[in-house]
């Protein structure tokens, strides 16, 4: 029989009470509690960091009888179940705070809440900070025990109105009183444990936490949250009979933090339960911030694919210098593909984690490249003149889907005004339909400008932009076959083991026509 699957449940409790799959994770929990006293872990929303924190507080409430089976359960942990701690949480996932003025009354009733169920008494104080100080000494006291302090989406009340950067600001610094009053508690605290998804390094939002280990890039962490291949097909094994293995993995493996790559849990749960390949976790929350930083600084999505990277990028997020690159690998568009270590420096090559993210993030910027909100009928109509290898068919598809973008469009954006603009909308359309493609594709002889492979044949496109392109007179085709380009292609197999036919095209888009000028075929 299948166990249930834990669709939305974030409590342990009731995950283990009630029959459903889990993946142990209580290894890293023991590590962490074996190694040090106060941790920082981002990650991208619904990725299991809430269930992580309640399976915490149930250990340090010495609730043994949930970890039957479970590693923390063994000797080799360490486990003292005989230790058991007063728990302190404060979660700000649950509520928005448009002000300073809501976010310090939320934060009141939350205390309020933890010292009731601590059945704790001391005189109250106006401030959060020292009330959060007196209810870790009033707790510590009462049960002769240090405090665990465990703090979920740290961040929410900021990132939840970072496109008004000074209530933004307002709402940090309230956040930062609040966690400053930690720094000067270490004899009352066993453990705290704080979780988001963006990185605050910069603001000094924990200032004063010196001994705060931020566990975020880290190989031996990097599973702590998501399934790795092996627990998938461990836990999940019911599952995944008569399944794709590969094309699951394509859809929604390939997180990485500087260590072995997950799946994204919410995404897996929901295809075993929907049993079709749609992208869950992106439709759960739209980044329409991120889309109004992206139509401020156009960019072509194919340029974050390989996007080189240090520290700076990728290890802090600040309310006065947004970064799109970083707002796209903390919220969990963007990840770590590869290290390299230069000059005493990390490095870091970051890309799209997997078909989902990829494809569907594609669609939204198609959507805000072209002013078409319906790309379905488009993607279908292109989908099946590319598979039947029809290029006549194809330049009118394409012709006809320049055509229908509305003039008033192009009155009220300037974002087809700058040179990348025929390129960007080319890579996210076919990027949207879930095709295999790459841009600025290397070969030995140059760098092609877009290769999109379906599942019968490869198109390889040389683009111009009359007026604009700067590359000389030279015919798009003529250069895509004076470079040999196709060289790299040939030979490719598809599943059923036949030859992939490769198509060259070349295209000169009109600007002031906005619209193909040009196609020119290899055929």
């Amino acid at each position: 029989m299948k166990k249930k699957l834990p669709i939305g449940i974030q409590s342990f409790d009731k995950l283990i009470s009630g029959g459903c799959a889990y993946v142990d994770k209580t290894r890293f929990i023991a590590n962490l509690v074996n190694s040090g006293s106060v941790y920082f872990l981002s990650r991208p929303r619904r990725f299991g960091k809430s269930l992580l924190i309640d399976t915490m507080a149930c250990a340090f409430s010495g609730r043994r009888e949930l970890f039957s089976g479970l590693y923390l359960d063994t000797p080799e942990s360490g486990w003292d179940w005989e230790k058991i701690n007063p728990v302190i949480r404060i979660s700000f996932g649950q509520r928005i705070n448009k002000n300073p003025e809501e976010l310090i009354e939320y934060i009141k009733e939350m205390l309020a809440e933890e010292k009731k169920k601590l059945s704790l008494v001391f005189t109250d104080s106006p401030s959060p900070a020292f009330q959060l100080k007196r209810l870790v000494e009033a707790a510590h006291e009462k049960y002769s025990a240090q405090a665990v302090v465990l703090i979920d989406e740290y961040d929410k009340p900021i990132l939840d109105i970072i496109d008004n950067p000074p209530s933004a600001i307002q709402m940090r610094d309230e956040l930062k009183s609040l966690y400053g009053a930690l720094k000067d508690l270490d004899e009352h605290l066993r453990f705290v444990f704080l979780t988001g998804v963006s990185k605050f390094a910069k603001t000094g939002i924990f200032s004063g936490l010196n001994n705060l280990h931020d566990i975020t890039i880290s190989s031996d962490y990097s599973a702590i949250c998501g399934y790795t291949q092996q627990e998938l097909e461990s836990v999940f094994t019911e599952y995944l009979v008569n399944a794709d293995k590969d094309l699951i993995r394509d859809w929604y493996n390939g997180y990485s933090w500087y260590g072995e790559s997950v799946y994204n849990p919410f995404d897996i749960l929901l295809h075993f339960s929907e049993k079709h390949f749609l992208p869950f976790w992106f439709e759960t929350g739209t980044p329409t911030f991120l889309i109004k930083l992206w139509k401020n600084s156009p960019r072509n999505p194919a340029e974050y694919d390989g996007l080189i990277a240090g520290d700076e990028v990728i290890g802090s997020f600040e309310i006065e210098n947004l970064r799109p690159e970083t707002l796209l690998f903390q919220a969990g568009y963007l990840t770590i593909k590869k290290t390299e270590t230069i000059a005493g420096s990390i490095q870091y090559t970051l890309g799209f984690p997997n078909l989902e993210v990829r494809s569907a993030l594609s669609r939204l910027l198609a959507m805000n490249t072209s002013g078409i909100d319906n790309f379905a009928p488009v993607h279908r109509n292109i989908s099946q003149v590319m598979e039947s290898a029809n290029s006549n068919a194809l330049k009118e598809a394409l012709k006809s889907f320049f055509a229908s973008i509305p003039h008033d469009w192009h009155r009220k954006n300037n974002i087809a005004e700058y040179e990348g603009y025929w390129a960007t909308v080319m890579y996210t359309l076919f990027a949207g339909m879930g095709y295999e493609i790459k841009a600025e594709d290397t070969t030995n002889r140059g760098r092609l400008d877009l290769m999109v492979k379906t599942s019968k044949n490869i198109w390889l496109f040389e683009f111009k932009v009359k007026g604009i392109d700067k590359t000389g007179d030279m015919s798009p085709l003529a250069q895509l076959k004076e470079k040999n380009y196709n060289q790299k292609y040939q030979g490719l197999l598809n599943k059923e083991g036949a030859p992939m036919p490769v198509y060259e095209i070349g295209i000169v888009f009109d600007p002031a026509g906005r619209n193909i000028e040009a196609w020119e075929t290899g055929e």
